[in-house]
């Protein structure tokens, strides 16, 4: 199986950008400085209109923690049900408990607004408990992919974390690693954790924009 890449984007120029350097995927997301919040939907209109490659949508309401309340998971689960009307390829969220273990019925209950699309466990993953058991849950919960630096502040220090999570995964779910992915690194974190999805927003100075190059240098570091 070829590598497949996903660029994090987090304005319209950088969705035009990633679609024009080739990313395999784009997770489209707002407010960089949050770790990435529910984008607009005039933003994501415009990015169906102008870009092919397929659009992953980030449901989150806010930045901080990832136990939300009432309010809040009504807005995720609204916030679905409008993008599915622009005809996005899937979806982005991750709810905990407070306790920071996953929150079973509020994760089913929005993979199931989402049907039949996919979905990915995003890095509120690497704030829960213990990993390997979360994992376990993820999978039965029917998510398609985990986006993680391995429980660690970026992928270089989760290392050896994603290596045994990809194992673990067997295939069950894609192991997706992300967090401080860049061309310098990728075909170290490719070699060591065999996973076969890789994250990246690909910025690389002041415009906080995906860059073209950095892209296509990611994507032939995985070649």
């Amino acid at each position: 199986m070829n590598a497949q890449l996903e660029i994090a984007c987090f304005d319209l120029e950088s969705v035009i950008i990633a679609d024009a350097a080739g990313a395999d995927r784009i997770e489209i997301c707002d407010h960089l400085a949050e770790g990435g919040t529910t984008p607009s939907w005039e933003m994501v209109l415009e990015a169906k209109d102008r870009i092919k490659t397929d659009l992953f949508v980030m449901i989150r309401p806010r930045g901080g923690d990832f136990c939300y309340n009432e309010d809040e998971f009504e807005q995720m689960k609204n916030d679905i049900v409008m993008f599915k009307r622009l005809g996005v390829q899937g979806y982005v969220f991750g709810i905990l408990t407070k306790d920071h273990e996953v929150d079973i019925e509020r994760n089913k209950d929005l993979i199931a607004f989402a049907h039949p699309f996919p979905c990915t466990f995003h890095r509120a993953f690497d704030r829960t408990k213990d990993v390997y058991q979360s994992l376990e849950t993820i999978i039965s919960l029917g998510f398609q992919t985990i986006l993680t630096s391995g429980a660690a502040e970026n992928v270089l220090d989760g290392m050896n974390t994603l290596k045994v999570l990809v194992n673990k995964a067997n295939g069950r779910i894609a192991i997706m690693p992300g967090g401080g992915l860049r061309s310098s690194n990728i075909a170290l974190i490719k070699k060591k954790t065999a996973a076969h999805y890789f994250h990246s927003s690909a910025i690389v100075d002041a415009s906080l924009q995906a860059d073209h190059q950095e892209i296509q240098l990611l994507k032939k570091e995985l070649k």
